[in-house]
């Protein structure tokens, strides 16, 4: 075909897709030359389309239509342009264990165990009530008083063992750090186990179905030395992003760093 006859644009090369060239549907003299062929494909549908530039808009909305995200949809997004794969920590270490952290460590969290943890002394307690509420009522009807006594007496025993467990399972921390791991617990008499970082040569963490629907897990560490004040830690919360906490810390210091550096220059714009 003669480059400058008119060509049909319903013809060979119509359905070709529009690439980056933003002249695309203005090459054919035929067009500018003669008013009739120009007339007669003004208002063809499909050739107006062709003729679209890039700042045309689109007036049928089932073309195209621009995404739009809600704030509620952007809270997600890191601010570092990927998606956040850890909870935001607290700047500061509570009074509990600010007192164990030596000044140039830098302290990277603490957790308490998961309410799991009181599934026991909770279902004694339970139980003991139930059981002791039964009997004292029966002791009652019979009259034997003193021994209504004696099941008052080992409920509240109960009850009080119960309490402090709660209590005790409150101050239970577990704490990392830029160079070590700690466990500290205890109520009246304070235990405080920790391993270095740099002693850890293994790490796993451990589930249960119950464990995997609950979110928590046991927590193994292997270390090099023969005596190990912390080995094993039952029962820590979301135990996946725990153990990527841990592992990051361990391999990659300096992406801790710079992560926490651009949050923190984030916070301060």
């Amino acid at each position: 075909m003669d480059p400058g006859a008119p060509r049909d644009p319903r013809g060979e090369g119509a359905r070709h897709p529009r690439d980056d060239d933003e002249s695309y549907g203005y090459r054919d003299p035929a067009f500018d030359d003669d008013p009739d062929y120009r007339d007669a494909y003004e208002d063809d549908p499909a050739f107006a389309r062709r003729r679209r530039t890039p700042d045309d808009g689109f007036d049928d909305t089932d073309e195209y239509q621009a995404p739009s995200f809600t704030a509620e949809e952007l809270e997600g997004l890191d601010r570092g342009g990927g998606p956040r794969r850890f909870l935001p920590l607290e700047d500061e270490p509570t009074t509990l264990v600010a007192r164990y952290l030596f000044p140039t460590e830098r302290y990277r969290g603490e957790w308490k165990r998961h309410w799991i943890h009181l599934s026991r002394p909770l279902a004694i307690g339970a139980g003991a009530t139930l059981v002791l509420g039964y009997l004292a009522g029966f002791l009652t009807r019979q009259e034997i008083n003193g021994l209504v006594t004696v099941a008052v007496l080992i409920w509240l025993g109960v009850i009080g063992w119960v309490a402090w467990e709660v209590f005790d399972w409150y101050f239970d921390r577990f704490i990392l750090t830029n160079k070590r791991v700690m466990v500290v617990n205890g109520i009246v008499t304070r235990k405080v186990a920790m391993m270095p970082l740099a002693r850890v040569t293994d790490m796993k963490y451990e589930q249960s179905a119950l464990g995997r629907m609950l979110s928590y897990g046991t927590f193994v560490l292997e270390s090099a030395g023969q005596d190990q004040a912390l080995r094993e830690v039952k029962h820590l919360p979301n135990p996946n992003e725990l153990y990527l906490r841990v592992v990051e810390e361990m391999y990659e210091p300096q992406a801790v760093e710079a992560r926490l550096g651009k949050e923190e220059e984030g916070d301060d714009a």
